[in-house]
């Protein structure tokens, strides 16, 4: 850059660009290069040596620019990094919950609830129970009730009987909906489904059935993996070298 006026002073605070923040600098430097790297890649094609140095130097500049934003966003990380983790080691011991250790609420928690689900799991048994009674009832209620009323025909007495039989069934019924209602509800348990393979192969074949572009993803990150761990022949795929600008 040619010396300024200004910069010629010796000062600082007056020479351009000194009183600027190093995020303000290189972000000025990442936009006029960015603006260069959009003038150069308008869809037309390198034409000669000189044009290719040039797309050259300005992708290193870009590089090292990139370089010294990633450094400086390092730097302003640094003390808030400090801060944050001496705040996760301080809470740790009492509400940690990694695979490094657990802190007291969560094994505290831990321990409760085996104790805690075996008394819901007895109390959700009692009033199954309560429910399979009151459906019994219920139904034998009912059963007496059909029974009067195919027996009341062309006797009014017998009917009023039957009547009141009806009666006692209905009420039956509603216990029993009530006990039903309180066998499913209010128990504090929620279902959890655990998955146990005991057939991969048919769960592939499930699977490729059903999500094959999933399962081709898999494949292909499996794949990828290991050709770059240094594998050149995969079985079900080709793998060819590409030459690619650095």
């Amino acid at each position: 850059m040619a010396a300024t006026a200004l910069s010629e002073t010796g000062n600082d605070r007056i020479r351009p660009g000194g009183n600027m923040t190093p995020f303000e600098l290189i972000s000025g430097e990442i936009e006029s290069l960015y603006e260069e790297a959009k003038n150069w890649a308008d869809g037309s094609d390198i034409e000669n040596d000189e044009q290719l140095a040039a797309v050259d130097t300005l992708d290193k500049a870009l590089l090292k620019a990139g370089q010294e934003a990633d450094n400086l966003r390092e730097e302003e990380k640094e003390p808030l990094k400090k801060q944050v983790d001496a705040i996760q080691a301080r809470y740790h011991p009492l509400i940690g919950d990694t695979k490094a250790g657990k802190g007291k609420v969560p094994m505290a928690r831990t321990s409760l609830e085996p104790i805690r689900t075996r008394y819901k799991t007895k109390k959700a048994a009692e009033a199954a129970a309560a429910a399979a009674k009151a459906r019994a009832e219920f139904e034998e209620q009912q059963r007496i009730a059909r029974e009067a009323m195919k027996a009341s025909s062309g006797n009014l007495e017998a009917r009023e009987q039957a009547e009141q039989q009806q009666t006692a069934a209905k009420a039956a019924e509603k216990i029993m909906k009530k006990a039903e209602k309180a066998a499913t509800t209010g128990l504090g348990l929620r279902p959890v489904w655990e998955v146990q393979v005991n057939d991969p192969r048919a769960l592939a074949a499930h699977y490729w059935k059903t999500r094959s572009a999933d399962v081709d993803a898999f494949f292909l990150g499996l794949a990828k993996s290991d050709v770059h761990g240094g594998a050149r022949t995969i079985p079900g795929c080709t793998v060819t070298e590409q030459k690619r600008a650095i």
